[in-house]
């Protein structure tokens, strides 16, 4: 599989940069993830699954037990589409 080109929307940008400031222990783990997520979205370590109901179009990978990053896979565009990052409740609001 091709390297996958990370997709940060504006949202994602300002959010992720809020998570980090408060969360500063985690930043390494999050270029991680991201790096994973370029290579191989089916990286088992990742936990990507399929979400349900008014999220069903997406994706989500496990930061830690506690944190997610929410995305769009695009395989077809060789893509992903990163959306939210935050704490279970927090990314699967409304």
């Amino acid at each position: 599989m091709a390297r996958l080109t990370l997709v940060w929307t504006h949202t994602f940008e300002r959010t992720a940069r809020k998570f980090l400031r408060r969360h500063r222990n985690l930043v390494g783990l999050f270029e991680d993830v991201l790096k994973k997520l370029e290579l191989d979205p089916q990286d088992p370590s990742l936990r990507l699954h399929r979400l349900k109901g008014k999220h069903r179009d997406k994706h989500a990978v496990s930061l830690t037990y506690a944190y997610r990053i929410v995305l769009i896979l695009r395989i077809v565009k060789d893509e992903v589409v990163l959306l939210d990052v935050g704490s279970h409740d927090e990314v699967y609001r409304g």
